[in-house]
């Protein structure tokens, strides 16, 4: 045969489709790895992108509107739209502009008072006028309401709005100013009620949301993320800082996470121009709810104090004192027979725990503090040359505004004249303490700066500046001290413990060389 014979049309046909199953199953296979991928893709778009639909339309109806106003007094200066939280059209706005409608409309101009007109509003009669706007949000069904302590401070009546319309009267509980938290009481039964959440659990990253009335538009969702924790922007709350946009009048609303329980009250923004910059900080829900508890069952906030001014713990002052990182809070100053100084604290202890918890942070010990219950005894570990002690301290009660100064006392007066005596390789020149102004600052031992150049001058000592120790080591007189200075590495940092005015503070100098460098 030669091969064209009846077998060839045979072969064709055979092969297409053998050629067809295998696309077939190859089609299959590619079938069974794409398709989890595409679908691992839209997966991934919708996580990036999530509906808010659901969690506003479950959560929005316990956010509410906060308006407040004062009764006019004669002589008093005038409320009006100008307050905070009750924007106006900026002056001067050009009709063309895009938004002058929009500010006529909802912000029109504040009318200026009459010739015959008092300050303080209407003529001083004691009527209402508007003082500001904010928001708020139910926490129990019974009608108590959180929101910031600067939304109704100062107001003469609160006037709670709810989604329905309905605008019922608030009654304040109370307030804090420090934490900036306050507790309102509307009446009512079976209201909507926010659920409330964790903020430990909450990471950076996540999708937060804020709903409330910015520039007193009701009812405003915004979203973004949480962009840092544990921010410190004050003394007592650790903030939640986000991207979401908050504005005037935001202030009190709720930050919610994706399971729509709050996790924060919207309460600052960093803002150069008084409008959103992409930066706004809420209160942790934890810290708020303690606080609106303790308003709820005593009316009042109660906060421990044990009597200290603190400072930061540098790398430059952790390093010379022999601890392995800069973490806890420097005693700078003792109250004369406060808490701290009866459980033996001295000026120059590193404060590395309070009641069995780490400090890492100088900001964290006011925060613990603040919590411990007046009257509680507590265990404090301090780091004192160069080792750990245990101290127990039993806790006072902070009374309004009191606190121990961290940058206190008076400057010191500079030593007339200066001094004919030569500095030591520090730049120093320094004498003997006499008996009464020891006594007198309550210290034991110490020399007295008369005079600074060189290392000393650039590290920022003053004449005047009583230097405690070097290097941990305490300082009894000027003849030893020198005869320390005289001893010291010259290629190595040194630590002082120097008291100026009622404060102290370690500082971090380096002799100076042979070549005066």
């Amino acid at each position: 045969m030669d091969g064209t014979g009846p077998i060839g049309p045979v072969i064709g046909p055979l092969m297409k489709r053998s050629l067809s199953a295998c696309l077939l199953v190859l089609g299959t296979a590619l079938s069974a790895f794409v398709a989890p991928a595409v679908q691992a893709q839209q997966a991934a778009v919708e996580r990036g992108l999530p509906d808010f639909a659901d969690l506003v339309e479950r959560t929005g109806p316990a956010v509410v509107n906060i308006r407040t106003t004062e009764r006019a007094r004669a002589n008093a200066p005038a409320a009006g739209p100008s307050a905070p939280g009750a924007p106006q059209m900026p002056e001067g706005m050009d009709e063309n502009d895009p938004f002058y409608e929009f500010f006529r409309r909802f912000f029109p101009p504040r009318q200026q008072p009459g010739p015959n007109t008092p300050r303080g509003g209407r003529g001083g009669d004691g009527s209402e006028v508007p003082r500001g706007v904010g928001s708020g949000f139910i926490i129990s069904p019974d009608g108590f309401v959180l929101t910031n302590h600067h939304v109704v401070e100062g107001a003469d009546e609160i006037y709670v709005t709810l989604t329905d319309k309905r605008e019922l009267k608030g009654k304040l509980i109370g307030s804090d100013r420090r934490t900036d938290v306050a507790l309102v009481k509307i009446e009512g039964a079976s209201l909507p009620a926010m659920k409330i959440g964790d903020p430990q659990r909450l990471r950076v990253g996540e999708w937060v949301v804020a709903i409330g009335s910015p520039f007193g538009l009701e009812n405003t969702v915004t979203a973004g993320i949480v962009s840092a924790k544990g921010r410190d922007t004050g003394d007592y709350l650790p903030f939640i800082q986000t991207d979401v946009a908050v504005n005037p009048g935001n202030s009190g609303g709720p930050l919610l996470n994706m399971r729509g329980e709050v996790i924060g009250i919207n309460s600052q923004i960093y803002s150069r121009t008084g409008g959103f910059m992409g930066i706004s900080f809420a209160i942790p829900i934890d810290e708020a709810m303690r606080v609106a508890e303790q308003i709820r069952s005593t009316g009042r906030v109660t906060r421990g104090r044990i009597g200290v001014g603190i400072a930061e713990v540098t790398k430059d002052v952790a390093e010379p004192l022999g601890l392995q990182r800069a973490a806890g809070a420097l005693v700078r100053n003792v109250e004369a027979g406060g808490p701290a100084e009866k459980g033996g604290i001295e000026v120059g202890d590193i404060i590395l725990k309070f009641d069995g918890k780490p400090i890492e942070k100088s900001t964290d010990l006011p925060r613990m503090v603040g919590n411990t219950k007046p009257g509680s005894k507590v265990q404090v570990g301090v780091w004192r040359k160069g080792a750990n002690r245990e101290l127990t301290i039993t806790v006072a009660e902070m009374q309004p505004e009191q606190s121990a100064r961290a940058n206190g006392g008076t400057r010191p007066q500079q030593t007339p004249g200066g001094s004919a005596q030569a500095s030591n390789s520090l730049g120093l020149v320094v004498a003997d303490i006499p008996e009464d102004r020891r006594n007198a600052l309550r210290i034991k031992g110490g020399v007295l700066v008369e005079a600074v150049e060189g290392a000393a001058a650039r590290a920022g000592l003053r004449a005047g500046d009583v230097i405690l120790s070097l290097n941990n080591q305490d300082v009894t007189g000027a003849k030893a001290f020198n005869e320390a200075v005289a001893k010291l590495d010259r290629s190595k940092t040194h630590i002082l413990l120097v008291r100026r005015g009622e404060s102290a503070q370690f500082i971090p100098i380096r002799p100076t060389g042979q070549n005066g460098q």
